[in-house]
């Protein structure tokens, strides 16, 4: 059983204060992000994190570089050292308290600066950000890849990020978003995102050598026509209900109002009629795609048609790694007609471009997100049109390529597990009495009681020792899907509800099925998680990738020791969640 479920030319436009993250207009043809890549073993760039209020009252966010490229795709080799100079031009916009209202009750939080220190201030507030480096196996600390105290503010001096791509890092696709507890949502939505590729995937697959590959980010914002009634072409639908979140509740039927519009490299797909953008390719021309869903809390259920026909596609790598990488049993490629992309996922696979006279539609089906989840309907996404005169895109991989080296260590599908843990996922109304009350959200240690995140604590939720591998169970104990992400690591999904997956590669994201009220248990994901790399020793977190469940709580506190520490004040058998 195999489980997948897991601007036009605005770049070089003039830009003023009201259009400092100026959007492409629906319908327009993608482009590709800028590029910015490496040169003698490194990339170095400054960034600066802009936002923006909308007359329509939306928000939007953007990272620019100084020359105003948007969201620029950082490409470096294994090795590399990433120099980020990091300035927060953010500025107040009434559009988030300090509690987020709804996503956040209950949840603790800090509102002030505890030190002058950036490394240590832990402010959060609408103002403040940092960034994420989702994926990449790197040290959790300071001027790395720390999200827990490290918070920027507008007055502070630019701030250097400063990070080296392991030697063996996967190549493949991960990306850059703020980790702002309380405010990761209302950035991320507003456009806060790009993507980073480690180079050399024709390295693990030597058929995709001299591969055009092309780079899609899929993001959800606001709905554009919020107040539209339905497209004539859907079927007559009762009105749309909010869920006690405020977004659109999941109508059950794949039709209906979505919760967010979504957009692919800033071109809107708005709500009713969904107005693909385009693109064009050569006739049957094989492609690397490249997807990105940094989607705040949207779910993708991706497939290519031709006609009405669901294309294959060749995945050849997930959430950054090849699908056959340090050992794995997997074959290079998995040819499927669809493939889901929780929040905070990424797919790389081979298209093909439609037939001489033909056109193709890139489209999400519809996700059902249980009873209590947001509206995730079935929607276009991109016109492809086959042209002889098609343009290529702006990267091709290297026509020939070394093999990558024998692996360091096992497969981890092979290493026994030291232990197991059970953690799960569960919410409850802030007003027990009253159902319609925001929703409070908590990842919890089986055993122990549920509580939100607690950004002032120091306690990890568990401490790992560096060198081990474990088993986690992660149960859904709610009615909607919840899309679990751990930092720095990655691990092999196992079985899905006591029900073996043949999966033999590696995720950082996944999907946890929703509970309903006929199940008999609680449904639950296994995965092998593989605490072995020497670069992940710190704390860092685990959380629910739809992030308006990780500001309001869903989130937990890892610390992984040097493996000739004790990893505990009392034996790891006896530490809580374990079984």
């Amino acid at each position: 059983m195999t489980t997948w479920l897991a601007a036009a030319s605005l770049q070089d436009a003039p830009r003023t204060q009201q259009d400092v993250c100026a959007r492409p207009e629906p319908g327009s043809a993608i482009a590709e992000p800028a590029e910015l890549r490496s040169r003698d073993g490194v990339l170095e760039t400054d960034l600066t994190i802009h936002d923006e209020k909308m007359p329509d009252g939306t928000s939007r966010y953007c990272y620019l570089t100084p020359d105003g490229k948007p969201s620029p795709t950082l490409r470096l080799q294994p090795g590399d050292q990433l120099v980020i100079h990091f300035k927060n031009d953010l500025v107040d916009l009434d559009t988030a308290t300090p509690a987020i209202d709804r996503p956040l009750a209950g949840a603790p939080i800090c509102t002030t600066r505890k030190q002058a220190d950036i490394c240590e201030s832990g402010a959060m507030t609408p103002i403040s950000t940092n960034l994420h480096f989702h994926g990449l196996t790197v040290p959790p600390v300071c001027h790395q890849d720390d999200v827990l105290k490290t918070s920027i503010q507008p007055d502070d001096a630019p701030f250097d990020y400063r990070l080296r791509i392991p030697d063996n890092a996967a190549p493949g696709l991960y990306w850059y978003h703020p980790h702002l507890h309380g405010f990761s949502k209302t950035q991320v939505l507003g456009g806060a995102s790009g993507a980073i590729i480690v180079e050399g995937i024709e390295r693990a697959d030597p058929q995709l050598a001299d591969l055009p590959e092309r780079v899609l980010v899929i993001r959800d914002q606001d709905l554009v026509n919020p107040n539209a009634p339905p497209s004539k072409f859907e079927p007559v639908m009762t009105k749309s209900q909010l869920d006690n979140d405020g977004d659109v509740a999941n109508s059950g039927t794949g039709f209906g109002k979505p919760s967010k519009d979504l957009s692919v490299n800033f071109v809107p797909v708005p709500y009713p009629n969904y107005p693909p953008a385009r693109l064009t390719m050569k006739p049957g021309e094989r492609q690397l795609w490249r997807v990105l869903n940094a989607s705040a809390i949207t779910y993708l259920n991706l497939a290519l048609l031709v006609g009405r026909a669901p294309q294959e596609i060749g995945i050849v790598g997930l959430d950054g790694v090849p699908l056959q990488f340090q050992g794995s049993p997997s074959p290079p490629v998995q040819w499927v007609n669809h493939i889901g992309l929780p929040p905070g996922s990424r797919a790389e696979f081979i298209v093909e471009g439609p037939p001489a006279g033909a056109s193709a539609l890139l489209v999400t089906r519809a996700v059902d997100t249980g009873p209590a989840g947001e509206n995730d309907p079935n929607r276009a996404l991109v016109a492809i049109t086959a042209s002889a005169n098609a343009g290529e895109p702006q990267a091709v991989l290297p026509a020939h390529a070394e093999p990558l080296p024998r692996p360091e260590r096992p497969w981890v599908g092979n290493v026994a597990p030291v232990r197991v843990r059970k953690l799960f996922f569960s919410e409850q109304p802030e007003n027990p009495n009253d159902p319609n009350s925001p929703t409070k959200f908590f990842m919890t240690l089986d055993g122990e009681t549920p509580k939100p995140f607690d950004p002032n604590s120091d306690v990890p939720d568990i401490t790992v020792r560096q060198g081990d591998v474990e088993d986690w169970i992660i149960e859904n104990r709610s009615m909607e899907l919840h899309d679990f992400h751990i930092h720095q690591l990655h691990f092999q999904l196992l079985d899905w509800s006591g029900v073996a997956v043949n999966e033999p590669f590696l995720r950082d994201t996944v999907n946890v099925p929703y509970y309903n009220t006929r199940m008999l248990k609680y449904p639950s994901v296994r995965l092998r998680m593989d605490f072995r790399d020497p670069n992940i020793v710190g704390t860092f977190v685990y959380h629910c990738h739809v992030l308006e469940h990780e500001d309001g709580g869903m989130m937990g506190r890892i610390k992984v020791v040097p493996r000739d520490t004790a990893s505990s004040t009392k034996p790891l058998n006896q530490q809580k969640g374990e079984l």
